[in-house]
């Protein structure tokens, strides 16, 4: 039933692209001190999600033979300033990355609570 609803379709993708960007944030904070290491990161959601659910809907359960939330997150180069060693890392640029990606999966989870409390109180029904 909420797979159907656009904002609890559009929440549960900022979700996943949100646990997705975290993993290359975590990725590049492991590699903070790896000489010639590139810093990465994902494209911002909006481009993402402007890109994907105008092209085609599913109107039934199998229609179309791959779903848009399984394919691999495109992960870009990000820019930054190169260290003597090669190295494009910058932790405190991460770590800002990672708030930021932090409160889009909260207002991510924030929505789909939301939208969950507005159908139960209007199917009559409480938590």
């Amino acid at each position: 039933m909420f797979e159907k609803l656009e904002l609890t379709r559009m929440a549960q993708a900022l979700a996943a692209h949100s646990g997705a960007r975290m993993g290359v944030i975590a990725q590049n904070v492991a590699h903070a001190d790896t000489p010639g290491y590139k810093a990465k990161d994902l494209a911002a959601f909006a481009k993402v999600y402007a890109a994907e659910p105008g092209a085609m809907r599913a109107t039934r359960p199998g229609h179309l033979t791959a779903a848009a939330s399984a394919r691999e997150p495109d992960v870009q180069l990000a820019p930054g300033r190169e260290a003597p060693n090669g190295n494009t890392v910058s932790l405190e640029g991460e770590m800002v990355k990672s708030v930021e990606v932090r409160q889009n999966h909260d207002m991510a989870l924030a929505v789909y609570r939301a939208t969950s409390d507005v159908l139960r109180a209007s199917l009559g029904r409480s938590r």
